[in-house]
């Protein structure tokens, strides 16, 4: 009978965009036609938003990204100032790179498999990855136990995904991490639907021990995004994916122009899919039509139909190799808000 060895023996490979010049090859797409064509227009875009100083970036992750190799694209974007903030799901953030930030791993599989025996292995499938179940409890209670040393009061996600960088620092990061990285640059990272990974079961573990325990504040994350906006001239969106992080970084718009008025719109805007739009789902719904509700200017914005392993690493490792960001200064973002705990009470 197969061991949980037998299964989870081949580790998965992170794509390293620093290896790859894949300029010329971007390039030669824009003599071609449809997504390769779309994908040349993104990264032109992607490009742009770089090479303007007055533009901050928001990058926004849903879908299994850094399972399916693509953790080290991103730690890369934060560590060259590629990314000034992150709108992410939780099981990236939490489940993905900081699990292999205490030192555990992904592992090749397949699809056509006994999921029977994968259950009994604890072993947990995510299409053709493999993770042990059990390292992925002591990462939910290594959530609890961050949750547990913290004031009890409402924090936004931003606030405890730094904390969770805080810990990484303290003990020793395993492996390199986006968590860790965005944390060292001040980079923050919004998870508006946090508990919906597996920080989710670690801090129900906290609140169940603690009387008087924190939590997170869902409101808090919006107003918190809302002041990176405020707090830039010129915004640009680069979005994996679709689902909640997407509408939560274009929503903010208007909910600066209802705090400021007049805010102006995302100057740029590309997004990576699979999704359809005929279906009205936010994760296909296209950037003309956020123009409608006021989120996304027209003019910059492209959107490619295709997977994210391909058409992410593509367009992140042209942007490297174009070198825009080379003559960017590092936001550091999460600056404004510890600068908001020590300024003195408005009397």
């Amino acid at each position: 009978m197969p061991t949980k060895k037998d299964y989870l023996k081949r580790e998965l490979r992170h794509f390293d965009i620093k290896k790859h010049d894949v300029v010329p090859v971007i390039e030669d797409y824009a003599s071609m036609a449809f997504q390769a064509r779309n994908l040349y227009r993104a990264s032109r875009i992607y490009d742009r938003m770089l090479g303007d100083r007055d533009c901050t970036v928001i990058l926004t992750l849903a879908g299994s990204l850094f399972s399916a190799g693509l953790k080290e694209v991103v730690v890369d974007m934060v560590e060259n100032d590629m990314v000034d903030a992150i709108v992410s799901t939780g099981a990236l953030m939490v489940d993905q790179d900081f699990f292999e930030a205490l030192g555990f791993k992904h592992y090749l599989g397949t699809p056509h498999t006994d999921d029977d025996e994968l259950k009994r292995l604890h072993i947990d499938r995510i299409y053709d990855t493999y993770i042990d179940e059990d390292d992925l409890r002591v990462c939910d209670e290594t959530v609890g136990k961050i949750a547990d040393a913290l004031e009890p009061r409402p924090y936004s996600s931003r606030e405890f995904i730094a904390e969770m960088g805080r810990y990484l620092d303290r003990e020793g990061a395993k492996s390199r991490s986006v968590v860790f990285s965005a944390f060292k640059k001040d980079v923050p990272i919004f998870v508006p639907a946090f508990s919906d990974s597996s920080a989710g079961f670690g801090l129900i573990q906290h609140q169940t021990r603690k009387q008087k325990h924190m939590s997170i504040d869902s409101a808090k994350d919006f107003l918190e995004l809302t002041k990176v906006k405020l707090n830039s001239r010129e915004t640009g969106l680069l979005m994996v994916g679709g689902g909640v992080p997407k509408n939560f970084a274009q929503d903010i718009v208007v909910a600066a122009d209802i705090l400021a008025e007049d805010a102006k719109m995302h100057k740029y805007a590309v997004q990576l899919t699979v999704a359809d739009e005929r279906d009205g789902g936010l994760s296909g719904s296209t950037l003309k039509e956020a123009h409608s509700w006021g989120k996304v200017d027209v003019g910059s914005e492209q959107m490619v139909f295709g997977e994210a392993t391909i058409n992410f690493s593509l367009l992140a490792a042209y942007a490297y190799h174009r070198g825009s960001w080379k003559q960017r200064e590092a936001r550091r973002l999460a600056r404004i808000f510890a600068l908001e705990r020590t300024a003195p009470p408005v009397s």
